[in-house]
Order: structure tokens, then sequence, then C-alpha cells
């Protein structure tokens, strides 16, 4: 009886062992039948908005002195703005900045022997935030025309962005998705098979830099203000079963 039991359990254990092998296989080949591509989508674009900032200061030894220049130097700011064709709605200034200054004095052998106040030194900013990218970028290059009618004014490179780019990333991702697509039915096709249902999608960073550049990507993402033509990129991973 108790050999009879053995050759059973023996028997049972064999089937079950078959039975979890041939399963582990036929899920291995299930698995192994599938292919995953990468598309990509890309897209030159021209930056709709522009920012531009820069700054003008006035020192004096009378704080008052300092405040009614520098208003001077603000009212002729603006009408000059206004005379290109800015709109007013689009100048900020920002509030008044005052530092006092002083400047140290040292002996031969240099030591200080003292500080002396120099004066009191005003400082605004101006930020112009428009749509009007061409006019707003034409002005930013003619601002040595407040300087020479004697105003220190200091101007920032202008920043420029994209207003659409939601839009546009929806569009990007379309189009990788659709070249990944077309990726994996040519592999496919060369393999003898054909491309089944969708298994699974990842999408890769966005990047924005400068047209027509050899701006490097970043693995975080790049996102190009300086430069008005722009070019961004976006990759999808994509896995599909074949059959």
């Amino acid at each position: 009886m108790r050999t009879y039991l053995n050759s059973i359990i023996i028997a049972v254990t064999v089937i079950a062992t078959a039975i979890i092998f041939s399963s582990a296989f036929k899920n291995r080949n299930q698995a192994s039948n599938s292919i995953s591509v990468t598309g990509l989508g890309s897209k030159n674009f021209s930056s709709d908005l522009i920012v531009w900032s820069g700054s003008f200061y006035r020192k004096s030894m009378n704080l008052k002195d300092s405040y009614s220049e520098l208003d001077k130097d603000r009212e002729n700011i603006k009408k000059y703005l206004l005379s290109k064709g800015i709109k007013p709605g689009n100048i900020v200034f920002s509030a008044v900045e005052i530092n006092k200054e002083f400047e140290n004095i040292y002996d031969n052998s240099g030591n200080k022997t003292k500080t002396i106040f120099t004066g009191y030194r005003l400082q605004q900013n101006i930020q112009i935030e428009s749509n009007e990218v061409d006019k707003v970028e034409e002005v930013s290059r003619q601002v040595s025309e407040l300087i020479n009618s004697g105003i220190e004014f200091y101007s920032n490179s202008p920043q420029y962005y994209y207003t659409k780019l939601a839009e546009l990333k929806i569009k990007m991702i379309a189009e990788a998705t659709k070249d990944a697509y077309s990726r994996a039915k040519k592999i496919a096709e060369n393999a003898g098979s054909d491309v089944g249902k969708l298994k699974s999608a990842d999408m890769g960073v966005f990047q924005i830099v400068a047209q027509n550049s050899s701006e490097e990507f970043s693995w975080g993402g790049s996102f190009n203000t300086t430069s008005k033509r722009k070019t961004a990129t976006i990759t999808v991973k994509l896995e599909y079963q074949t059959y």
C-alpha cells in the first residue's frame, strides 16, 4: 500500500511540475511577443510674447533731489516708449529702491581711517511685456537713444516665450505617437509579423531650444528663452503586442 501511495504522489508531482513549466513557457512566449519603439515629434515656431526689462538710477547728496531727477527720467522714458508705439498697459515700473552709499578712506598703510557718505542712490526698474514681439525687440535695440538723452539706462536682453505651449505639446505627442507606430509597423513587417494592441506608453522629456543651434538637450528638459525662433521636440516610448 505504501509503495502504491508513493507512486501516486510521484505521478501527481510530475504532472503538476509539467503544468507549471508549460504555463511558464507559454507566458514567456506571450511576453516576448511585443515590440518597443520610440517616436519623435518636432516643431519649429516663433515666440508670441516678449518680456524686456531695464533699470535707471540717479544719485545725489540730497534725497529729495534724487527723487526729483528720477521722476523726470521715468517720465521721459515713458514718453519715449509711447512714441515708439508701446502701449501704456504693457509698461510697468517697479517701486523705487533707495540706498545710502559710502566710501572707505585708507591711510598709506592700508588701514581704514574713516567712512564718508557719498550720497543717495535711487534705482527703478521697468518691464515691458507684450505680444508685439517685433516692435518691442526693435525698441530694445534702440535703447542708446535714451542714454544719449542723458538717462543712465541699463537694458537687459529680451526674453521670448510662447503662450500656446499646451496646444503645441498635444500636437507633438500625436506626431510622436504616429512616428512610433510607423516604426513598429516597419520592424514587425521585416520580422514577418504584425502590430497588435498597445501595451504601454511613456512620454519623454519636452525640450525647447533655439532653431538651428548647437544648444544641448537636458535630461530635465530645456526651455530656451533667449531666442525668438525655437524648436520644440518630444519623444514617446510605446510597446505594442505583435502577432
